[in-house]
């Protein structure tokens, strides 16, 4: 199961109590994902490193608390919201806007009932997975994705506009740092919650000066970062996926390709706002073979011609023996495929090291 919002309805239940086998996490253990207090409160209580916050389903307790703060501040609805429900402001207006926003506007609805607000981390974002089947944990490579709309991360959160993997910045000691840390403890705390995890957990982390720091968790592989891991994948997914579901993941022997991948997000004009839909698609069929297209928001027309249906339309990925390798093949096919308003972010996997 892919989508967060069947997996916080409880799809997973449904399929267990009709003893279909179902690979997800159940509607109790996608609280991880579906309700960021109850993450924070989680992390708090298990001392897994993450910023430091304060909940509220109070607005003007809100409000009071903004005014003491300094800023950047990060405000944060706490329910789902198409990975949009996160707004980092830079002054106290900003933010004192943004709860207005969440909590007295509705922008995303019952998601901004609460809001968790906290302390705005600096250093390397990336985002880590590993498989679980509720006792074993088995890493997954890392990479990094750009929830910004252009390119030097300007203008507002998208649910993602590229991705690429690994990161540049990821070694060994941080590889086990993060397992340690991070995703051990919290596979075990929410054992310890009776809300035993067996999917896939997503960690966006914050890689600080004091060592990597949890942003968010998903119950998921993630979109667009599915997209550029599961090509490096060279063990069945299938076999893991059933081992997770059988609950014998640690006789499944992993294995990952040592290649780069890089995807990028093929957009509507407009998005992460109103756009439209219902253009033809034009050059999927001039790419070089070894490229990899994933639809997200298209759709067939009468006569079998691809037609735009979202505001992710399409995400372009290449694998290559080097992060530049698979950045130059991307970004020479990107051109090939056309439609009108499109528009992707031409920084995607552009490495700039710090001096």
């Amino acid at each position: 199961m892919g989508p967060e919002a069947p997996l916080a309805d409880g799809i997973v239940d449904y399929f267990q109590g009709i003893g279909i086998p179902i690979f997800g996490s159940t509607k109790a253990a996608t609280e991880i994902e579906s309700s960021k207090v109850f993450t924070k409160e989680l992390m708090q209580k298990y001392n897994i490193p993450s910023a430091r916050s304060t909940s509220f389903s109070d607005y003007n307790q809100a409000k009071e608390y903004v005014q003491r703060q300094t800023p950047p501040i990060v405000v944060k609805a706490d329910g789902l919201a198409a990975g949009k429900g996160v707004i980092i402001a830079d002054s106290i207006p900003q933010t004192l806007d943004a709860l207005d926003e969440i909590m007295q506007s509705r922008a995303f609805g019952t998601a901004g009932d609460r809001v968790v607000i906290e302390e705005c981390l600096s250093g390397e974002e990336m985002s880590a997975f590993a498989f679980s089947d509720g006792t074993t944990v088995i890493p997954m490579v890392a990479a990094c994705d750009y929830k910004r709309v252009y390119d030097g991360d300007q203008g507002p959160n998208t649910g993602g506009m590229g991705s690429y993997s690994p990161p540049h910045f990821f070694n060994p000691t941080l590889a086990s740092t993060v397992k340690e840390t991070i995703m051990e403890p919290t596979i075990k705390a929410m054992a310890q919650e009776k809300r035993q995890y067996k999917s896939v957990l997503y960690s966006g982390l914050m890689v600080t000066g004091n060592g990597p720091k949890v942003l968010e968790f998903n119950a998921r592989f993630g979109d667009p970062e599915a997209q550029v891991t599961l090509p490096l994948l060279k063990t069945d997914l299938i076999d893991i996926l059933v081992a997770v579901i059988n609950g014998n993941l640690n006789q499944i022997d992993v294995e990952w390709s040592h290649d780069a991948c890089v995807g990028v997000v093929m957009a509507s004009a407009g998005y992460p706002g109103s756009y439209k839909t219902g253009f033809p698609i034009s050059g999927l069929d001039k790419l070089d073979k070894d490229i990899l297209v994933f639809h997200a928001g298209t759709t067939l027309d009468s006569e079998g011609q691809v037609l735009t249906n979202g505001g992710r339309v399409l995400t372009i990925v290449a694998t290559g023996s080097t992060l530049a390798e698979a950045r130059e093949k991307v970004y020479s096919n990107l051109p090939r495929i056309h439609f009108e308003g499109c528009h992707y972010r031409k920084d995607i996997a552009e490495i700039k090291r710090k001096k």
